[in-house]
């Protein structure tokens, strides 16, 4: 990596990016963070709220899913066990390596699919229940049109949840530590955050919006927002995960959890 920071860059470069990114990382991410996922769980964040607990999807069993950026679709295996039709996609092909794997470990295989979320290959209609951890929203140039093809791929009155970086966090440094609680940046910079390889090109990008950005595209996808979840950090909870740690936990909000549901 040569250079890194807040700048413009084309949507194709993005996708070329993140798709690179994810295939190179995904083994040292499942090493890192594999046995926090675990190979048939249901964790949003890592705050470590499970699925399980909150029951933010309603009744899953009998139901057609779709995981939006399902990495190694543990997820998706979790809802599996609970009854549930889902099928999962991701841009990234080591990604969906590590899905099959997971699923040859358990027993547990689930429909996957390797497409970009801004284009979903599925027919109107096609799904009852929508969700992701942490998946494809924040990195795609234009999340709006995830809302528009989520909607679209959704019966009436079905519902979309997905889990991102709080907003706020956007206004501190990527920082565990003591330098992660002062702001040093414009929260209304919606500038993406680029990191650059040896030949200049992109091969990292996150991108940012502010949560009336996102209510506005949620509301214009045909959503209504019915619930917002900032999970707090648990005072058990003494793991860091990247940016959150017990000491940022205790004071910021480190996840945000978007519950939409279309008109039925």
């Amino acid at each position: 990596m040569s250079a890194a920071g807040r700048r413009a860059v084309t949507s194709d470069a993005a996708v070329r990016a993140n798709r690179g990114w994810w295939d190179g990382d995904a083994d040292a991410y499942h090493a890192e963070h594999g046995a926090f996922l675990g190979d048939a769980d249901f964790v949003w964040c890592p705050e470590r709220l499970r699925e399980a607990d909150a029951r933010l999807l309603g009744e899953v069993r009998g139901r057609r899913l779709l995981e939006v950026g399902c990495g190694g679709a543990m997820c998706s295996r979790w809802l599996a066990g609970e009854g549930a039709r889902p099928v999962a996609i991701d841009l990234s092909a080591g990604m969906l390596r590590h899905a099959r794997a997971g699923a040859a470990r358990t027993g547990v295989a689930v429909p996957l699919v390797q497409a970009d979320a801004q284009h979903l290959p599925f027919a109107a209609g096609s799904f009852d229940l929508a969700f992701t951890a942490f998946g494809a929203v924040p990195f795609v140039t234009d999340s709006a049109a995830v809302m528009r093809e989520v909607a679209r791929v959704l019966r009436p009155g079905g519902r979309w949840v997905f889990a991102t970086t709080h907003p706020t966090r956007w206004a501190f440094p990527d920082d565990p530590g003591p330098a992660g609680l002062t702001a040093t940046m414009s929260y209304f910079d919606r500038s993406p955050y680029v990191e650059h390889g040896d030949d200049g090109a992109p091969s990292y990008v996150e991108q940012h919006r502010t949560l009336g950005d996102r209510v506005r595209e949620i509301v214009a996808a045909g959503f209504a927002l019915v619930d917002l979840i900032e999970p707090e950090w648990p005072a058990e909870l003494t793991a860091e995960w990247g940016q959150w740690s017990p000491r940022r936990g205790a004071i910021l909000p480190g996840t945000a959890i978007y519950v939409c549901q279309l008109p039925g």
